[in-house]
C-alpha cells in the first residue's frame, strides 16, 4: 500500500485518485484503494441514458474494480482532484471534490470533468471512506456547486 495519512481527509482524497490513474494497461493501485474504504463501503455512479432518464450503477469496492478494469486496460486515464469542500462534524465529513481526468498527468487533454460526493467515517484512529457518489459534466451540466 502507498503510504496514505489516514488521519488527514485531503490524504484520502489525493490516494483515492492516485490509485485509480495510471497509462492503459498500467497496474493501479488497488490494494490501497481497498484499504480507504470501510468495511462494507459502496461506491455509485451516476448515468444518463441516450433518452436523458438518469439512473444508478451501484458497486461495493470489489465490483468497482471489476467494473473499471477492462477500461483501465484500454485506456490511459489519469485522474485529479481540482478543487474541494470538507464538511465535518464529530466522527462524520463530507467533501465535495471536483476532478478532471487527461491522459497523461500535464496534458492538454481533457476526458472528463466531474465532481464526487464523498462521506467519510472516524473511528477514533483514521478517516475511512463509507461512500462515493459522483457525475461528470456533460451538455447542461457545469460545474455550479461552489
Amino acid at each position: 500500500m502507498a503510504s496514505v495519512d489516514t488521519t488527514r481527509i485531503e490524504s484520502l482524497i489525493a490516494a483515492l485518485y492516485a490509485s485509480i490513474s495510471g497509462p492503459a494497461g498500467g497496474r493501479r493501485d488497488w490494494d490501497t484503494y481497498r484499504r480507504l474504504h470501510f468495511p462494507g463501503a459502496r461506491c455509485l455512479r451516476t448515468v444518463v441514458d441516450a433518452d436523458g432518464t438518469p439512473r444508478a450503477e451501484t458497486f461495493d469496492v470489489e465490483g468497482y474494480i471489476a467494473n473499471v478494469s477492462p477500461f483501465f486496460a484500454a485506456n490511459d486515464f489519469h485522474e485529479v482532484e481540482i478543487a474541494n469542500r470538507i464538511e465535518r462534524f464529530g466522527q462524520v465529513a463530507h467533501a465535495w471534490s471536483r476532478y478532471e481526468a487527461r491522459p497523461a498527468p500535464g496534458s492538454p487533454v481533457l476526458l472528463r470533468r466531474g465532481a464526487n460526493s464523498i462521506q467519510f467515517f472516524n473511528d477514533g484512529a483514521r478517516w475511512w471512506i463509507v461512500h462515493t457518489i459522483w457525475d461528470n459534466e456533460r451538455d447542461g451540466l457545469a460545474f455550479d456547486l461552489w
